[in-house]
């Protein structure tokens, strides 16, 4: 059988998606690989598949406890053996599945890196074929990743141990140059075939809200109640604001959860699986959440404080819309964000393998990442365009469906003032002095704090000279003039500096314009539905969505493990009346399609016989 026909019959695709169908074709040829492939892009089909059509058992390497948990029951619905390794197992579950697999019976086993030194685990491999090893979230085995794990570091060593090197295959959602390079010398790949496909969701709606913290809570219980009960993630910055915002969500009638490191096991597995199970539509947490959770119907992620950088960013939104359904992704923005970042970057990690200048060169790298975060949450440009911009991507400058694409803007001549900002910068320079942000919109505003008083700031020739103008808005032109290249902060201090571009800017007399944003975008504007057509039907998705939570809990799995919504959606739609009709959908493989056909197809058909004369 070769790997589309494994495809659909598993997995009810047809086809396969960028880069999934090079990637197995390589590994079947006993090839090495590397895909970096964003989330939802489909990374577990390149080694599922493989792992079908090579026989033995291939050993998937994640750190996710709660990913091998959906991906093993998801692999059983569709009909594939399938089982998991880790701490979530008691001793006498661990030396069964240990059995289980010493006897042939799974083609597939997770484990959790801490694992492969188990002189149990090393001696069940010792005993079975090994065709393949999957290494998932492979940046983790770089320092310069963005979650550097030193389980990680284990992995080749294991592999050498193995009686035959099997094939390795690694995978990550965001890399960098530098982290590529050290996934496969650390991992030891050879030989290595690497992909790295498009960027691009386009099924999700990226959208900046600028929100001042005080106004946040109303802002997020606001697009909360807009998308009326559908499953949302909320990203906090702290466990404490998590908590916060969570009482405040439920004292308002939100049926939310939340979940964060300080909470005990018990209370992070019971706030995941109500989330996962559909008891709870909303959960808020730290990035700890999230991380492989394979929950395809997530319509919303809001990030109530701004994220350190892009790569994390970008991979937390990327945990909606999965199944290829529009969903969105919004950023409440505040400049004391920024702050907050800066000091978790400060005061976070420190990392006994690295040296002083190793990890003083990690912070660095971490500030300039914080920056270009900043940039996107600033810019008044194409969102899209920025984030596939930033992963070296081209793209058009404008998509037509982010928040500052259909924002309507205005069109301000900042020329006089971004004048008075640099003159600002350039008179503080004369007297040997320097200063940031904050500082500066001082002087410029002819604030009478004790700073200003102190420093002799209101001797300045430029002292008061955009007194009429609030502090947040010089602020704001800072930021912009920072974008736009012609000022540049010291990254230790944060102090602002010229660029050679202001000098050419003033001596130029040209105008310099800048757009900012009348209002936020419509939560309910139009959103690209990715590749399918026509309109649902709201009532069939109703009954399919029942009988769905029926079988879900006769089974104890979560409901879109049964099917997406995305396949929901197809068949209300496409309205199947028989088994072919109803494998042509897509995410229906030959199981699913035994399992529970007919009992859609009934619903189908009593549907069109009580609407007759509607269709």
């Amino acid at each position: 059988m070769d790997k589309t026909e494994l495809l659909k019959q598993y997995f009810g695709h047809s086809s396969f998606r960028a880069g999934q169908g090079e990637i197995i074709d390589h590994i079947l040829a006993g090839q090495d690989c590397l895909g970096v492939m964003p989330t939802g892009a489909g990374k577990s089909v390149c080694y599922q598949i493989p792992a079908l059509a090579l026989g033995g058992t291939t050993i998937v390497i994640s750190p996710l406890i709660s990913l091998m948990k959906d991906q093993v029951e998801g692999l059983r619905q569709s009909g594939v053996s399938a089982a998991y390794i880790n701490s979530s197992l008691g001793q006498r579950e661990y030396f069964r599945v240990l059995d289980d697999a010493a006897a042939g019976m799974y083609r597939i086993l997770y484990v959790a890196p801490e694992r492969l030194t188990s002189d149990s685990f090393i001696n069940l491999c010792a005993r079975i074929r090994i065709p393949l090893v999957a290494v998932d979230e492979a940046h983790c085995v770089s320092h310069w990743g963005q979650d550097f794990r030193p389980s990680y570091l284990k992995i080749s060593e294991f592999v050498r141990q193995l009686p035959e090197r099997p094939v390795l295959a690694a995978f990550t959602a965001t890399a960098t140059d530098i982290v590529k390079r050290d996934i496969v010398r650390i991992l030891e790949l050879r030989q290595t075939f690497s992909v790295t496909t498009g960027f691009d969701r386009e099924n999700l709606y990226f959208e900046v809200r600028p929100t001042e913290q005080r106004n946040k809570d109303a802002a997020l219980l606001g697009i909360i109640r807009e998308l009326s009960g559908r499953s949302s993630i909320v990203y906090c910055s702290t466990r404490k604001t998590v908590e916060l915002v969570c009482d405040f969500l439920q004292l308002n009638g939100i049926n939310a959860c939340c979940y964060h490191a300080g909470l005990s096991d018990e209370e992070r597995r019971r706030a995941q699986e109500d989330f996962i199970y559909d008891r709870c539509s909303v959960i808020v947490a730290t990035n700890a959440f999230g991380m492989g959770i394979d929950k395809s119907d997530v319509s919303l992620v809001v990030h109530y404080n701004m994220p350190k950088d892009l790569e994390s960013y970008y991979q937390e939104a990327g945990r909606a819309g999965r199944d290829g359904s529009p969903a969105r992704c919004i950023l409440l923005y505040s400049k004391g964000d920024v702050r907050t970042a800066e000091f978790l970057i400060d005061h976070g990690r420190e990392d006994s393998e690295l040296s002083p200048s190793e990890q003083e060169e990690m912070r660095r790298r971490d500030k300039e990442r914080l920056k270009q975060m900043t940039f996107y949450a600033t810019t008044t440009k194409c969102l899209r365009h920025f984030i596939l911009s930033y992963f070296g991507e081209s793209s058009e400058p404008m998509c037509g469906h982010c928040g500052n694409c259909d924002a309507e803007m205005d069109i301000l001549d900042i020329t006089i003032d971004a004048q008075k900002v640099l003159s600002c910068i350039f008179r503080l320079k004369q007297r040997g002095r320097s200063g940031g942000k904050t500082l500066l919109s001082g002087i410029l505003c002819g604030s009478e704090s004790e700073q200003i008083k102190s420093g002799g700031y209101e001797t300045l020739s430029t002292y008061g000279i955009m007194k009429g103008f609030t502090q947040s808005y010089v602020r704001e032109l800072i930021d912009y003039l920072e974008q736009q290249g012609y000022i540049i902060a010291e990254p230790e201090y944060h102090t602002l500096q010229l660029t050679p571009a202001a000098d050419e800017l003033v001596r130029s007399r040209r105008t310099l314009l800048m757009k900012r944003p009348k209002r936020a975008a419509d939560i309910n504007a139009p959103v690209a539905a990715g590749k399918q057509t026509g309109e649902e039907d709201t009532e069939l998705m109703k009954r399919f969505r029942e009988l769905r939570k029926k079988l879900a809990a006769t089974l104890g799995v979560p409901a879109y493990v049964v099917f997406t919504d995305a396949s929901l959606r197809e068949m209300s739609v496409k309205k199947p009346r028989t088994m072919q009709e109803f494998l042509n959908i897509s995410g229906v493989g030959s199981r699913k399609a035994e399992r529970y056909g007919r009992q859609f197809i009934s619903i189908v058909e009593d549907y069109l016989s009580k609407n007759s004369g509607e269709n």
